[in-house]
């Protein structure tokens, strides 16, 4: 292999080490954000929230491991679990904004609601918006990662 080729695939290595890194932020972040949203704030969450905490949370250990052995395949792992979690977060976000009917959503009326006041952060900031942003942050980073993975 020629100097300049090792140089390229060293920089690829690298470009999707640095991804998967990012995810791994990302991913932490959220999670961090959930816990002390519920534990410190007091914030109960609705099951949805419990839903997408369920895949939220194992992102940050898969996502931890892959950025320790430098594992870029971790993609074809971490890539369908954060996909469910952007489904859960998304039907989330349809039923904070009121896009999906009232009849089928599954929050009960004696726990928390997903259309109510205690589902934004600041007052105007959605708490299902921001798991949607935080699942596709992740998903596109994964493709990153897969797509430095190929050889060109």
């Amino acid at each position: 292999m020629s100097a300049g080729k090792a140089g390229t695939a060293a920089n690829s290595a690298a470009a999707g080490w640095t991804a998967l890194f990012a995810a791994w932020v990302v991913a932490l972040a959220a999670s961090l954000s959930a816990l002390y949203i519920g534990e410190v704030m007091g914030q109960v969450p609705c099951s949805l929230c419990w839903h997408q905490r369920a895949f939220m949370f194992p992102l940050t250990i898969l996502l931890a491991v892959a950025c320790y052995h430098s594992d870029e395949a971790a993609w074809r792992y971490a890539a369908p679990v954060a996909a469910i979690g952007w489904l859960i977060a998304g039907w989330h976000t349809l039923l904070f904004y009121g896009v999906v009917s009232e009849a089928i959503q599954p929050c009960s009326a004696s726990g928390p609601s997903c259309s109510g006041e205690g589902m934004t952060l600041l007052g105007w900031v959605p708490l299902p918006a921001l798991s949607l942003l935080a699942f596709t942050a992740i998903l596109l980073l994964l493709l990153a990662v897969a797509r430095g993975g190929r050889k060109a």
